[in-house]
């Protein structure tokens, strides 16, 4: 059976037409700004890696099991890692090095990371055919379409409400879609690798109750899934027909009200992967306007935080269910995933310190941020509701020194709307990989990142990274 015979059965419109896209991109086509903002999202996936490989404290264990299951026998890289792996094991662990720190880049409207499943999956394609860094472009760009777009088609919010990840459960067919476009496959392949991926796609918001490590898993899983999916399709392998919009596809089984044509609306022309912001602060995305406000009204007001009474971070009902309830929990976390997803405690230690990177969480039992954490809280607040999901927005009211003082923030740092330039993201990639592959490798790392779509073997920047 050739990779072209994949199904007997008619594609539907959504699956079929993710898949042409998936298939026909090329880098040529695609608008300058998309190839431009393409690769300063791979250099801030990349910082995150690398960073994440050395610090993030599930890595030990994630290695461990790699080199049990037998996915260390190969000749495919990880970022930070002076070892090889096989593909499926790269994936596995870039994925989930991508998104340890929780610092990596975020839709707002979809809820999804995108470039965690999505990047390593294509440079892992790559390793495996020797590709181009042209068509690792294309096929991250692909991949960042397909798991945005269907995120958008559940709505994220509904799929939210049932407990599950989008990041890793639309994450899977992203990647799917970039390894498969990194492989050259055909759209009806790569609707085949839909259908393999929907066997696949998981996740689930349980890691709250525990600061569980499995959120960074579960995003992993999605880019080696995605892999597996691309590679099974490539050879032959006949998945599921019709697989996003069909009566147990994607998106009628993980949402109650899909809204299938939501994901092929101006397909080519308008493109997600630009309304996708970074972060400045490795936590979740809905403190970071917050943050923002804090530090702001820090620096303006000169505030000890011995001075403040009390706080209130206003943020929507989608970022109050991860970074506000419950409060007791949220006020009081014990681990540094707890930390990423309390509002007090971001809150907390921007008030304190005047910073929220990721030595912050060094700081997680300090006195003074432990102090402040219990004055700080979380509520819905009707006007910044009114802005999802266009914005992930947050209003931080302090009371200090007998007043009362207000910072509204619309629009967070990193956002599309406020993106930050080269030098900043270079300097966010500093600041993380510096440390632990030194300087002058992580500036060789960070400029054949930014060439990549110039570069005959899209993945020989992986060689840069250890």
């Amino acid at each position: 059976m050739s990779p072209n015979d994949v199904s007997a059965a008619p594609e539907s419109p959504v699956t079929a037409g993710l898949s042409e896209f998936a298939a026909g991109v090329t880098l040529a086509a695609l608008p300058p700004e998309v190839v431009a903002r393409t690769r300063l999202l791979v250099l801030d996936l990349a910082g995150n890696a690398v960073r994440a490989r050395h610090d993030a404290e599930s890595t030990p264990a994630l290695l461990a099991a790699v080199r049990a299951l037998g996915l260390d026998h190969g000749s495919s890289r990880v970022f930070g890692d002076s070892a090889t792996y096989a593909p499926a094991g790269a994936a596995l662990i870039n994925a989930t090095l991508g998104h340890s720190l929780d610092f990596d880049d975020t839709h707002a409207e979809a809820v999804v990371h995108p470039g965690a499943p999505v990047i390593p999956a294509a440079l892992a394609a790559a390793e495996m055919v020797g590709a181009s860094g042209a068509e690792v472009m294309a096929g991250i760009v692909a991949g960042y379409e397909v798991a945005l777009r269907l995120a958008l088609a559940l709505p994220a919010g509904a799929h939210y409400d049932r407990g599950y990840h989008p990041s890793a459960t639309c994450g899977a067919f992203g990647a799917a879609a970039a390894a498969g476009r990194v492989f050259g496959l055909d759209a009806a392949s790569i609707a085949s690798a839909f259908g393999i991926a929907l066997s696949q796609s998981a996740g689930s918001l349980q890691f709250l109750a525990n600061g569980a490590w499995t959120k960074r898993f579960q995003v992993g899983w999605a880019g080696m899934a995605g892999l597996t999916a691309a590679t099974l399709a490539r050879e032959g392998f006949k998945g599921a027909a019709n697989a996003l919009e069909g009566k147990h596809g994607f998106l009628r089984s993980y949402a109650p009200a899909p809204v299938p044509e939501r994901a092929l609306r101006d397909l080519g022309q308008v493109f997600e992967l630009m309304a996708t912001g970074v972060k400045p602060y490795p936590s979740c995305r809905w403190g970071h306007a917050g943050i923002d406000a804090a530090l702001a009204l820090r620096e303006e007001l000169a505030l000890r935080p011995e001075e403040i009474e009390g706080a209130t971070l206003g943020i929507s009902r989608a970022g109050l269910l991860l970074v506000g309830e419950p409060a007791a929990r949220k006020a009081d976390p014990q681990n540094i995933v707890d930390g990423q997803f309390s509002g007090p405690f971001v809150i907390a230690a921007a008030l304190a310190t005047g910073r929220m990177d990721w030595d912050s969480y060094k700081a997680l039992h300090d006195p003074a941020i432990r102090t402040l954490m219990p004055r700080i809280a979380c509520e819905n607040d009707p006007e910044i509701e009114a802005e999802f999901p266009a914005n992930m927005s947050g209003k931080l009211t302090l009371r200090a020194r007998g007043q009362v003082f207000t910072r509204t923030v619309i629009v967070p740092k990193g956002e599309p709307a406020n993106f930050p330039n080269e030098d900043e993201l270079r300097g966010k990639f500093a600041g993380l990989a510096d440390a632990v592959i030194g300087a002058e490798r992580a500036a060789a790392l960070a400029e054949e990142v930014l060439r990549l779509d110039r570069l005959n073997d899209g993945a020989a920047l992986l060689r840069h990274a250890a």
